[in-house]
């Protein structure tokens, strides 16, 4: 394998960059380890610039940072590119690999580098953000471009690679300023990698929640309602209702009571909760009678004033509170998407107030009822550990204490996890749960966070055994995140085909004629009364044509009704999942559902 960097105490560094500064370290190897796919995917990048530089010779470039899913480029053209052009683009990458172009670094001054780009408004905003004196430049071929690296030594290593899609991206990701052209793609040292993402891809593009969601009329968006607001339609409401039903039975089995908090807070609140400093320019302010309020982006403040009604002992601890409570949070244009990501979602939002000596225990129960969850929907999922940020508030102590307190925990019942360094809560570290799909991608779903810091700042207390009072443990946890994104992930995993208990549908009846429709009324109702749903296909159209219309609603089951089954009270099932159909009295039919129904306990 061929030596491409170095890697020294967490940073990459490319040979060229490791020689001109004297660096030491481990080898990085183009052997499709992280280190080396993020120099791949960086030399990627620039190579993708180079192209639209070639196509487009007016071309202007912001930053081409690598991100989790490739990479991406940010530039200024003044032809508008679509999809259809990354065709042309990428062929001309192809061309620049082919030229086996040396990559060169190089270093010049501040003011060097400023009278370079002298004419360049983009470049001129990269360099707001950059205060040292010495720079950094990479050439290849007549493209050249401000960057620090790291990047592979030339471009004949960068083959397998493809664009996949062309977005509008504000500038420096400020609303306030202009949109320009944003190219995503990806690369990988080995070509069957390549096409693997490339199959993954276009399943993932069958499975699309969006494009399933309008097919199945689960959920629309309206832009004279407002962007980023989803709007629930029947079928969709009805999924969401028993998902709520399903969740809300588990948590009272297992202790925890429900409570209601208000969805606008006076400012004061969040200021004392950190925030308004911390988090301000996600939440939305209005003024009421000349005082400033937020509406919610988090639920905790709430939960935390319904602890605070009563006098707490400690042995009322410890005390588990849990809402289905609609947050609100400033999401800028470009990165909505979907149920994914929107402005106004649902959180299975639960908080637990407990004694220090409880936490492990705590810990241990919630990430219990997170594998019964995920069990129930078919979802592998991997933990993470996510350690103090930049922004933080908090003592060290604090935060040594807590961070060891969760890792005890998944420690003591044998559970793997990894480390994320710095991706924390500001007031608290947190295990973040991870699922994975039927394709094999990741998603960030649920979270499990201790905090010792707000019930300091809300002076929150218990009395103990001794008559004194103390202060409690706070665990915030959410196990799906949002009904809105567990939602969209569940309807991709499972390409619509939900899992029975849920299903907006459960059951079609397809009468054969006008006289079958009334046995088919009757089946229906006594659904509804077990808490089913089900439709009623009797239009006027053929048989076979409702059939197959019943069977693009991924409904699972399907009921024919005809003269035998009105006259005998039976049941002509075609289960949809099974493949099977059967012959059953209208008990037995009744029985079998109510088995598959009770076999979604969580």
């Amino acid at each position: 394998m061929e030596l491409i960097g170095v890697l020294n105490d967490g940073q990459i560094y490319d040979l060229q960059t490791a020689e001109a500064l004297n660096i030491q370290g481990d080898a990085v190897k183009a052997d499709n380890s992280p280190e080396s796919i993020e120099i791949l995917r960086h030399s990627c990048a620039h190579m993708m610039a180079q192209a639209i530089k070639e196509l487009y010779p007016k071309a202007k470039f912001f930053v081409g940072p690598v991100i989790k899913e490739g990479f991406y480029y940010d530039f200024k053209v003044e032809e508008k590119i679509s999809d259809d052009d990354l065709i042309t683009i990428e062929k001309k990458m192809k061309e620049i690999a082919n030229r086996k172009l040396p990559i060169e670094r190089y270093e010049a001054t501040r003011t060097e580098i400023l009278e370079k780009f002298a004419d360049d408004e983009l470049k001129q905003a990269v360099l707001q953000n950059i205060t040292d004196d010495t720079l950094t430049m990479y050439k290849q071929g007549d493209f050249e471009d401000l960057c620090r690296g790291p990047h592979l030594p030339n471009t004949r290593m960068i083959r397998a690679f493809k664009l996949i899609r062309v977005a509008g991206a504000y500038l420096g990701g400020d609303e306030e300023n202009e949109m320009i052209t944003r190219i995503y793609g990806i690369a990988f040292f080995d070509k069957k990698e390549l096409n693997d993402y490339v199959k993954m891809l276009a399943e993932a593009k069958k499975r699309d929640h969006r494009k399933l969601g309008t097919e199945l009329e689960l959920f629309a968006f309206n832009e004279d309602i407002g962007a980023g607001l989803p709007l629930w339609l029947p079928n969709g409401a009805r999924l969401r209702g028993k998902l709520e039903k399903l969740l809300y039975k588990a948590h009272r089995i297992r202790d925890y009571e429900p409570v209601r908090g208000p969805e606008i807070l006076k400012a004061n609140q969040w200021v004392k909760s950190g925030h308004y400093a911390n988090y301000k320019e996600n939440m939305y302010f209005t003024t009421i009678d000349e005082q400033e309020y937020g509406i919610k982006p988090m639920n905790c403040v709430g939960h935390i004033q319904i602890f605070k009604n009563d006098l707490v002992s400690y042995k009322d601890l410890p005390k588990k509170f849990f809402e289905y409570g609609v947050v609100h949070r400033h999401e800028l244009s470009g990165a909505m998407h979907g149920l994914f990501r929107v402005r106004e979602f649902t959180q299975d939002d639960a908080h637990i107030f407990c004694l220090p000596s409880q936490v492990k225990n705590e810990i241990i129960d919630v990430l219990e009822f997170v594998d019964s969850l995920m069990k129930v929907f078919d979802f592998k999922y991997e933990m993470e550990v996510s350690t103090r940020p930049k922004k933080a508030i908090g003592s060290d102590e604090f935060w040594e204490t807590t961070t060891k307190s969760i890792m005890d925990a998944l420690d003591s019942e044998n559970l793997a996890y990894g480390i994320d360094e710095g991706g924390g809560a500001f007031y608290g570290p947190k295990i973040d749960i991870k699922i994975l799909d039927a394709i094999g991608r990741k998603w960030q779903c649920g979270t499990i966070q201790v905090d010792m810091n707000l019930p300091t700042s809300f002076e929150m207390e218990y009395i103990n055994d001794k008559g004194e009072k103390e202060q409690p443990v706070m665990i915030h946890r959410a196990i799906l995140g949002s009904f809105e994104r567990f939602i969209g992930i569940l309807t991709e995993h499972c390409a619509g085909e939900f899992p029975f208990a849920i299903a907006p549908t459960q059951v079609i009846f397809v009468p054969i004629a006008e006289p079958h429709v009334a046995y088919a009324k009757e089946l229906r109702r006594e659904l509804l009364e077990n808490e089913m749903d089900s439709k009623i296909f009797d239009m006027n159209e053929s048989l076979n044509k409702r059939i197959r219309m019943a069977e693009k609603q991924r409904v699972p089951m399907i009921v024919v009704v005809g003269d035998e089954e009105v006259a005998n009270q039976t049941i002509a099932l075609r289960d949809r999942r099974k493949r099977e159909q059967s012959n059953m009295s209208k008990e037995e039919f009744f029985t079998l559902l109510n088995d598959i129904q009770k076999g979604s306990k969580i």
